[in-house]
């Protein structure tokens, strides 16, 4: 192979897949290969397990501020090699340098975090009906823990999963996404670097029919968090069903965003185009659709419009400055510009976009769609990539009602002046979040969590952390 190789992590040990396969990386902005991976299978999974269940009990033995000085270790090695981890994120995602930067950077603020609760999480003393009785609730954690990653903030979802993982007194086993695993391996690099017990961490590469399923049916593991696509958590859950182990999922999203009248059309637009073109638009919880009000529609198609011409993208290796660079695969492509061929042919008006650019790489400009109705696909089935179908509404009642139309529970937004009209949202909308007169972007000590086939659970924040613990009920009579 003339491109470089990275190897899996196990058991403290950087290491080839034990059947010799390996699966090259491309990059979406040249379509050319710029790495190899092992394609690892269910005897290399099986040793990742088998690892992180020898170092668990050390592991949660040792105080959790001690491992919450391994997390800021981390997060000082993350900040060290932020140039060449951005870097790999730009070369295998097709991020844009700045967007890049940030993922990295917010890592490691996010390795930091969660290091600060070691002191924090704590059980319960509850009051017995017995005299001369104590019960206690001690939180512990739960084993061995897996984490399943997406392609579209790789970086940062190694440190969502792992952070309170490791905290709580949990090993983990990361299995990052085949489009994108040299991050991964970076990561794994400074895991090493920095001297973590053998086991704690460990990372195996591969595809998930193959890695992801064996990792999700192992009896040996006592949680699997998953991000990705709702087929992904269904095989999950299916895969974990029969050891009943505890599945965490985010999944997709087709968030909405609610204009008003009363709005500020310069805020409402900018906070939109910011949340759809991020990462070229591949974002669960960024808005995939929009409803206006009806006596304000033609000025804000007109700004939107406007605001959407000025969107730049190309290859951010060799452009700075851009607002989004590829999508991620060619399927990507492929699945993109037919949502948006099928939802022309439904009735829809292409305003700007909608077919990919000619040549080399996986590009697909700013798409705007209007006369969209709520009946069509466009409206309903996540789309991933940067285009935006708007439809209009007079009533807040209907574009609640519109905005809850969704399998999708994960995030929403509305944009108003009205104190009450934006309480009334706030309280009717049926999603896990709901962002008002802002882009949507969560925080760190929040807690993201979808509804309905959005999720089961979540992350971040001290609801996140618990996420990762069990209880265990003492009953102390003591005379």
């Amino acid at each position: 192979m003339n491109n470089p190789q990275k190897r899996m992590y196990i058991d403290g040990e950087f290491t080839v897949a034990r059947n010799d396969r390996w699966i090259e990386v491309i990059n979406p902005a040249t379509e050319q290969t710029i790495l190899h991976i092992p394609q690892g299978d269910a005897a290399d999974v099986e040793r990742a397990i088998d690892a992180a269940a020898r170092a668990q009990p050390d592991w949660e033995a040792l105080p959790a501020v001690r491992r919450g000085q391994w997390l800021r270790d981390i997060a000082a090695g993350i900040r060290q090699r932020e140039a060449a981890l951005s870097a790999m994120i730009v070369a295998e995602g097709g991020k844009t340098a700045a967007l890049a930067k940030i993922e990295v950077l917010f890592t490691a603020d996010y390795l930091d975090y969660m290091a600060e609760w070691a002191r924090r999480y704590e059980g319960e003393i509850i009051q017995s009906d017995r005299p001369d009785e104590n019960i206690f609730i001690f939180k512990k954690p739960i084993g061995v823990t897996v984490g399943i990653l997406p392609w579209n903030f790789p970086f940062f979802l190694i440190a969502r999963k792992a952070a309170p993982a490791l905290l709580t007194g949990n090993t983990i086993v990361i299995k990052p996404s085949e489009l994108t695993p040299g991050n991964a391996v970076m990561f794994a690099e400074i895991v090493h670097q920095i001297g973590l017990p053998k086991g704690v961490f460990n990372l195996v590469t591969g595809y998930g029919p193959e890695v992801g399923q064996a990792l999700a049916a192992s009896p040996k593991v006592g949680m699997v968090s998953l991000t990705g696509s709702i087929g992904a958590g269904v095989a999950t859950l299916r895969a974990a069903a029969d050891n009943v182990t505890k599945v965490s999922l985010e999944l997709g999203g087709k968030a909405p965003a609610i204009v008003m009248a009363d709005a500020d059309l310069e805020l409402a637009v900018r906070a939109i185009v910011s949340s759809r073109v991020i990462n070229s638009g591949q974002v669960c919880n960024c808005v995939e659709r929009v409803y206006v009000q009806q006596a304000i529609y033609p000025q804000f198609i007109a700004r939107l419009t406007e605001a959407l011409r000025q969107v730049t993208f190309g290859d951010p290796q060799q452009r700075s400055g851009l607002d989004m660079g590829p999508l991620i695969s060619a399927a990507a492509l492929q699945r993109v510009e037919d949502k948006v061929a099928h939802a022309v042919s439904q009735g829809a008006e292409l305003v700007l976009g909608g077919k990919r650019e000619p040549g080399t790489g996986y590009f697909f400009p700013p798409t705007l769609l209007t006369r969209v109705r709520q009946d069509m696909a466009i409206m309903h089935e996540e789309v991933f990539g940067p285009v935006l179908p708007v439809a209009t509404f007079d009533t807040l009642d209907q574009a609640i009602a519109m905005a809850n139309d969704s399998e999708y529970g994960l995030t929403s937004s509305i944009f108003t002046r009205d104190l009450n009209v934006a309480m009334t949202a706030l309280k009717r909308l049926k999603f896990g979040e709901t962002y008002i007169n802002r882009e949507n972007f969560e925080a760190m000590q929040g807690f993201h969590a979808g509804w309905r086939k959005s999720g089961i659970g979540g992350a971040d924040g001290r609801h996140g952390l618990e996420e990762y613990l069990q209880t265990q009920v003492a009953y102390l009579q003591y005379r």
